[in-house]
């Protein structure tokens, strides 16, 4: 008569004759049950390091801005996405993705005493639709809204600020969309955006912020093989990105770090991605060439809940 067992030093199932007592090994279904399961990897995540202050030239950072892709307002705000910002207290706070008429924006937000100064964008045509915002410590110069063409303007993607010696501009840059049905007008899109900022470039820098809805290298994303006829990542969007640069805009965060990988601002709240650190990094702060001797840290806070995108802060000596 046979027993069957598991013996621990030989990992293995056996059956022990009750007669002899005798061990007699047997493969099959339960010694394959015996086998140690493979552990999952463990995801590598992003440590965003201590904050830099000071400027390759020597400068002290006097200005502080934050970017965040708060995926409806109105929530974000429930999920206390404002303690955040309290505490994070940059001069200036840009907000996309807020989803909210200026009719309908919540109190807490309205009658912030932090940000006196506060400007808002949003779609004319689909209430609840896009949308971009900006809270501001200090009064600007002058704010615009959009970038004078109809065909954009009326989603609310963009606001520009002027300060003394910058531009601020913040962009809700539009998605390619599933199928790419809008990667033709992303294109027109790239293009006119482009042209604007190079315009703006011409009579005093800028810093531009936001949601830019693209991947630039292979470098920005978990998984680049599977993802480039998806939209964020086709050779189009990247492509328009590049141009971007060549028209003498830097990309802060690569300039400071040019080989971090893992390093993401957007994770889909599917299949447990941001757990497993599955992102990319599509929230960007694009300086004009002329700030970047000014330019003394660019961070992605990636702890802060509240939204599918992380916020981002850019600290500069302007």
């Amino acid at each position: 008569m046979f027993v069957e067992t598991f013996d621990e030093n030989r990992q293995s199932c056996v059956h022990v004759c009750t007669v002899h007592k005798r061990a007699v090994c047997f493969s099959g279904p339960s010694a394959k049950k015996a086998k140690k399961a493979k552990e999952p990897e463990a995801p590598v995540l992003y440590e965003d390091p201590p904050d830099k202050l000071v400027s390759k030239d020597g400068r002290d950072a006097n200005m502080k801005i934050t970017s965040w892709n708060v995926d409806g307002l109105r929530a974000w705000v429930k999920k206390n996405g404002l303690d955040w910002v309290r505490e994070e207290d940059p001069d200036i706070l840009c907000l996309q993705e807020t989803k909210c008429a200026e009719k309908s924006l919540p109190a807490e937000i309205t009658s912030m005493p932090e940000y006196p100064h506060k400007y808002w964008a949003g779609s004319s045509e689909k209430e609840g639709y896009s949308g971009v915002a900006m809270l501001c410590k200090t009064e600007p110069i002058k704010v615009t809204y959009g970038i004078g063409k109809e065909e954009h303007d009326k989603e609310g993607r963009v606001i520009t600020a002027e300060f003394p010696s910058f531009y601020l501009v913040t962009a809700y840059v539009p998605n390619a969309s599933k199928g790419l049905v809008r990667l033709d007008y992303r294109k027109t899109w790239d293009e006119d955006f482009r042209s604007y900022l190079s315009e703006l470039d011409m009579q005093k820098p800028l810093v531009l912020c936001g949601d830019l809805n693209v991947a630039h290298q292979e470098i920005d994303l978990k998984n680049p093989k599977g993802n480039k006829k998806n939209p964020g990542f086709t050779p189009e969007e990247r492509e328009g990105f590049g141009q971007l640069l060549e028209a003498g805009f830097a990309d802060s965060f690569r300039q400071l770090y040019p080989e971090q990988t893992n390093a993401y601002t957007f994770w889909t709240y599917m299949m447990n991605a941001r757990t497993k650190n599955v992102g990319w990094r599509l929230d960007y702060f694009l300086l004009s060439s002329s700030l970047l001797d000014g330019l003394c840290d660019s961070k992605i806070r990636n702890k802060a809940l509240g939204s599918d995108h992380c916020p981002i802060t850019l600290h500069i000596a302007v």
